[in-house]
């Protein structure tokens, strides 16, 4: 039987405008007549003529509405030309599986279905999100020219009669227009598996569990009911042989069992406590709801801020099989994150970058065969096996460290930061301010930064003395095809090499979120409270931005 494609007239919306890694809005917004339609053929129409025959990969992270989705796009890609979809079972796959298959499988890209670390279900939040040939986020060029699709659309195609069940493994075919269309469903997990045993030695590393004389490796994983629940199945419990109580929280639900699935010190708080009651835990780790962000703590609930993981993974990539086969070929950061690492590419003589926030900006780099390790404060790690950063491959570095260095997580920090002198960091969030309040505050700010008014200037409290010697709003060149980033972040530096930075998030789906980041380097204090040591740069940020008086916020929904 043939099926037909028809074409719906529909009225373009003008709030579809991607931020920095896709659309996100309320579920109740998507599930808008014609308004999930309307930006998937939107993305569609931006890839043109190459969608002709092509193969795309379909999942996400399981949330609300996703099921909805992904049977609009099985109907909508079938009626614009698309050859094949791969899909991962029930839906599902975390955002780095989506980046390794279609790297493995060399297709156009893939449409991911995720709001990230943001929470679930019918009140909460969704998105979509478009991956190009390479595995990575779209660029800025890409979203833009969707958003101008957007904003004119006034019909999709689609074929109303396709209906195709993705929730066992099989492959469907279907004869549209004349035209033969596959979809092919997957074991989730499979690919993404046998990526990380190329990557890891997981004999060294099932040992390392294991241990000896019945004293093992104590792990406990925290998959937050989001996408990495059928990968810590068969990575730590099938490969590794952890023990069950090693994970919890591992099946995929798509409201998050009402949790806030973002893996930080707030919301992985069950984590943490499990960790620092009970001693016998060496290690703990969270993922995010699509699994690309990742949480370490060491015994007791000791904390390695994101910052410090990138570095200490820098210095220590010599533990991986991979990089000893491949080689190290540079280092990259967001803007944003603290610059411990930089320390290790200036000792190590490698190249290393400082871009804006947004994965999509370490893609370039990578290609170019520039760029091995890359990070961002906002708990995300990964490297050039894929173009998404990655929290299982994050976890599996630092158990490789582990394994390789006999030391537990303290020991390897304080280890590093007697080397390298420490970078006390932190990141103050303000979520779902009212926009009004905080565009006059960042207004305020870059008003005072443009003038060079701070240049020179001396703060002095709490018995530290902090001299401004740079303020500007942050703007990145891309090494590689030159493109121009710009307004991504204010950023006041001091002379110590203390530095605090002010953004607006673009991962929210309401209000909007203030970032403040403060940052602070010390060569022989390393040991003390993070928080305690950066309470006067804060401080200085808090006076300089007024943000308590523009907003009305007395402390920060968040402090990582």
């Amino acid at each position: 039987m043939t099926l037909t494609s028809v074409k719906v007239p529909t009225t373009a919306f003008a709030d579809q405008k991607p931020g920095t890694s896709g659309l996100r809005k309320k579920v109740k917004v998507f599930m808008q007549k014609h308004y999930t339609e309307n930006f998937i053929q939107s993305i569609l129409n931006v890839l043109g003529e190459a969608l002709q025959g092509s193969t795309l990969i379909v999942g996400g992270d399981g949330r609300y509405f996703s099921k909805q989705a992904i049977n609009m796009i099985i109907r909508i890609t079938a009626a614009n030309g698309v050859r094949k979809l791969i899909i991962g079972k029930r839906g599902i796959l975390s955002t780095p599986a989506v980046s390794n298959l279609i790297r493995k499988y060399k297709v156009l890209g893939g449409i991911v279905l995720t709001a990230s670390h943001n929470p679930g279900g019918i009140n909460n939040d969704f998105g979509i999100k478009y991956n190009t040939e390479n595995g990575g986020p779209a660029p800025d060029a890409f979203t833009n020219a969707i958003f101008e699709q957007t904003k004119t659309l006034a019909e999709y195609k689609t074929c109303v009669d396709l209906d195709c069940d993705f929730q066992e493994i099989g492959e469907q075919s279907f004869k549209v227009d004349n035209r033969e269309f596959t979809v092919d469903v997957i074991d989730a997990a499979e690919d993404y598996v046998v990526l990380m045993k190329e990557i890891f030695d997981f004999d060294k590393l099932r040992a390392l569990i294991k241990g000896q004389d019945g004293k093992g490796f104590n792990v406990l994983i925290d998959s937050m009911n989001g996408v990495t629940g059928p990968y810590v199945q068969k990575i730590f419990l099938d490969e590794l042989k952890a023990d069950q109580n090693a994970v919890t929280r591992i099946i995929p639900l798509d409201n998050f069992g009402e949790i806030h699935p973002d893996p930080n010190l707030t919301y992985a708080k069950e984590l943490v406590d499990k960790v620092k009651a009970d001693t016998k835990y060496d290690l703990g780790a969270a993922f995010d709801g699509d699994g690309d962000r990742n949480m370490i703590i060491g015994s007791q609930a000791f904390f390695v801020t994101p910052s410090d993981s990138l570095a200490v993974i820098a210095n220590n990539l010599q533990c991986i099989p991979y990089f000893r086969k491949h080689g190290v070929h540079g280092f990259a950061r967001s803007m944003p994150t603290g610059a411990a690492v930089d320390r290790v590419a200036a000792k190590l003589k490698k190249e290393m970058f400082v871009v804006p926030t947004g994965w999509k900006y370490f893609g370039n780099l990578m290609d170019a065969g520039r760029l091995s390790l890359c990070g961002e404060e906002s708990f995300g790690t990964g490297s050039d096996h894929i173009r998404e950063k990655d929290g299982v491959w994050a976890v599996l570095a630092w158990l490789s460290i582990i394994e390789h260095k006999k030391m537990g997580v303290k020991q390897i920090l304080e280890e590093h930061w007697k080397e390298y002198g420490r970078n006390y960091f932190t990141r103050y969030d303000y979520e779902e301010v009212e926009s009004e309040a905080a565009n006059k505050m960042m207004t305020h700010l870059n008003n005072i930064i443009a003038s060079g008014e701070l240049i020179g200037k001396t703060f002095d409290i709490q018995g530290k003395s902090f001299k401004v010697k740079l303020t500007d709003d942050f703007s990145y060149v891309d090494p590689i095809d030159k493109s121009v980033t710009r307004n991504q972040g204010l950023r006041i530096m001091f002379e110590d090499g203390s530095r605090l930075v002010f953004r607006l998030s673009g991962t929210g789906s309401s209000g909007a979120t203030i970032r403040l980041y403060a940052d602070s380097y010390e060569q022989t204090n390393v040991t003390a409270d993070a928080q305690e040591m950066l309470k006067p740069l804060v401080q200085v940020a808090l006076d300089v931005s007024k943000l308590k008086e523009f907003t009305g916020r007395q402390e920060p929904t968040v402090i990582t």
